[in-house]
């Protein structure tokens, strides 16, 4: 009876198994999927368009805006965020999405490098990441997607040499990689290869690698990078124009950049610079018709005296005027017209560049890093190797009046007189007319804002010793501009992400935003007066208040990790608050990651913040003081380390 028993027992639990496994939600046999679509979301800090607004943990994410699922909703397998505005990162845990036969993320504004998990996703077909923001070298690991049959990574950031391991990919039919900063030879087959074929060996004794083992390849795009040496023979069959813009020295190579840029180290600095185009056509020219020269020549001469004519008449009215009117595009209660000497005295010592110039050196402004409605970032590099950030003013011609232009001249003059190790040089200006341009030129520093370092896993990167010298370098640089500086000079907006780190980790605050007020402004907001909109204005950006309650809550994300704000925890500051004033819990307030933290520091960090956040603007010190307060309070030195750290050469070796 008791075996019996037993049977039956067993038998119901057998069924229960089974149709609990029918019946169990088909979410569940997507948990590492889901959670790797989380992470996904998670590493995406600016949604403008609310695309993954539905994304709600609590719903199918088969359903999930941009996500197909299989026919039992069992796995994923496209992910398509195409033109969806969104910034933020390609989160590793993407990995996990192991049916995953599409990942389509085009025109978005994508930062740091392409995770290596990519090359976990075998069942993937088809790999596009391109016009993001992308840095860093194409992983070796793409090598293992061995269903892909298109990858377009064109028009990012991307550097290093290409990986050989492309080879792999026997399916692949299209592979566009132009407009980034790759350099080395374009790899056309290893000497393991060309061994093995010299001695009849089969391919599979050796590793395939290079582009020529790819039987399928028919549409390939190299162009507008750093390639050198020879193109590939394998790869002759595509047009001449899938190679310009590089440094290739062979016969079948034309429009190459110049050798200055391809022989100055710019290509391994990620620069641009002007193509030189080679005389690959000489033969045609000497075979050019009689008349056709005639006709050039003439025509040459036309317009050479047409340039002069305009010239001299051009000179005879300026003379007899010595500035311009420049009518208003909207018409104020105020004044009809205004005055505007174009690139007057205020900036004689700046230095102007051209539009054309500025084109060529960020890539045809393919080049993006940063965006506001109010402005786009282009990186870029000049002749001479140095790498420059340029700001573009995001206006439309009929908005543009008399204002805005003086006020842009202001601006520029304004912004030319800074220099500061801890804040960002202002190398020149464009100004334009047709196209209306209106563009700031600035020192890059190479190695990114510091918002990416705090908030998407390269905080490691920055040890306790290394975040002590970053906030020292900010507040000695908001000190020489508040107080050293006559007039004193305010950032419209400071935080993380107008923090920029060079090679060394050091700080240089950035005004790339400095445009609000001028693009919010309407004729209805100002009242035509020219006293009311340069005061409002100048009030604003004399904020020095401002700067102080921000640089304290930028201490706070510099300690803790957070951001100043996020949806699930509220603001940063309202956080910090239950522990600044109680001495015994400041511990609560440093990143958990964090390794050797000095208590002496956060001590004194905690009561700048508490200085910096005071709800009274007229009780916050001024950065003299709170420099002063930090300078006195926290020992960088290496003796410091040394003394107080028990990991102090592991320390110092993260910090040089």
């Amino acid at each position: 009876m008791g075996m019996m028993s037993s049977m039956r027992l067993s038998l119901l639990l057998l069924l229960a198994l089974k149709w609990g496994f029918i019946f169990v939600p088909s979410h569940s046999f997507l948990y590492n999927e889901v959670l790797a679509l989380k992470a996904i979301k998670k590493a995406i800090f600016e949604d403008p368009l609310s695309v993954l607004s539905d994304w709600n943990p609590d719903g199918d994410p088969c359903n999930w805006s941009g996500v197909i699922c299989s026919k039992y909703h069992d796995h994923v397998l496209s992910l398509n965020l195409s033109h969806s505005s969104l910034k933020g990162f390609l989160a590793p845990e993407l990995g996990s999405l192991s049916s995953l036969q599409e990942l389509i993320l085009d025109n978005n504004y994508l930062l740091g490098t392409i995770p290596k998990q990519i090359g976990e996703l075998k069942n993937l077909t088809v790999l596009d990441l391109s016009v993001n923001r992308f840095s860093g070298p194409i992983p070796p690991e793409v090598g293992n997607l061995t269903n892909i049959r298109k990858i377009n990574l064109q028009s990012n950031g991307l550097t290093g040499n290409l990986p050989p391991e492309l080879g792999k990919l026997m399916s692949l039919v299209e592979l566009r990689l132009d407009r980034n900063r790759l350099h080395g030879p374009v790899p056309g087959s290893n000497q393991a290869n060309v061994f093995a074929s010299m001695h009849g060996l089969s391919a599979s004794h050796t590793n395939k690698t290079g582009l020529c083992w790819l039987p399928e390849l028919k549409v390939g795009d190299f162009s507008y990078n750093f390639f050198d040496g020879k193109i590939p023979s394998c790869l002759l069959h595509l047009p001449r124009s899938s190679f310009q813009g590089n440094c290739f020295q062979d016969k079948h190579s034309s429009l190459q950049r110049s050798s200055q840029m391809c022989n100055g180290g710019s290509a391994k600095k990620h620069g641009g610079g002007k193509y030189k185009y080679k005389h690959f056509n000489e033969e045609s020219k000497r075979r050019q018709p009689e008349w056709l020269l005639i006709m050039e020549v003439t025509t040459g001469v036309l317009i050479i005296v047409f340039c002069i004519t305009a010239t001299i008449t051009a000179l005879i009215r300026c003379s007899a005027k010595p500035c311009a009117k420049i009518p208003w595009k909207k018409t104020t209660n105020w004044k009809d017209q205004m005055a505007v000497t174009p690139d007057g005295e205020m900036l004689k010592n700046v230095s102007k560049f051209s539009r054309q110039d500025l084109e060529v050196a960020c890539e045809d402004f393919s080049n993006i890093i940063g965006s506001s409605p109010n402005c786009i970032v282009y990186k870029g590099t000049i002749k001479d190797g140095l790498e420059i950030a340029v700001v573009s003013l995001c206006i439309s011609e009929d908005q543009w009046t008399n204002y805005f232009d003086f006020y842009f001249q202001t601006r520029v003059a304004d912004l030319a007189r800074i220099n500061h190790e801890n804040t960002a040089r202002l190398l020149g200006y464009c100004k334009e007319s047709d196209p209306l341009s209106r563009m700031l030129v600035f020192e890059y520093a190479s190695n990114g804002t510091l918002y990416e370092y705090l908030h998407y896993g390269e905080g490691y990167q920055l040890s306790w010793l290394r975040r002590m010298r970053i906030v020292l370098g900010i507040a000695r640089g908001l000190r020489y501009l508040h107080t050293e500086l006559q007039p004193p000079f305010a950032f419209s907006e400071l935080n993380s992400s107008t923090v920029y780190l060079t090679e060394d980790f050091s700080p240089k605050v950035v005004d790339f935003d400095s445009w609000k007020m001028i693009c919010s402004k309407s004729e209805k907001n100002y009242g035509g007066s020219l006293h009311s909109f340069f005061g409002s204005f100048g009030q604003r950006q004399m904020d020095i208040q401002g700067n102080t309650f921000s640089f304290g809550v930028l201490l706070l994300e510099i300690i803790s990790g957070r951001p100043p704000y996020c949806k699930d925890r509220g603001r940063l500051v309202d956080w910090a608050m239950e522990n600044l004033h109680h001495p015994e819990d400041i511990i609560k307030l440093v990143d958990p990651e964090l390794k050797n933290v000095k208590l002496d520091d956060l001590e004194v960090i905690c009561s700048v913040v508490s200085l910096c956040i005071e709800p009274d603007p007229s009780k916050r010190p001024s950065m003299q003081i709170i420099s002063g307060v930090l300078e006195n309070g926290i020992d960088t030195s290496e003796d410091a380390i040394l003394r107080d750290s028990s990991l102090a050469w592991a320390e110092l070796a993260l910090s040089s």
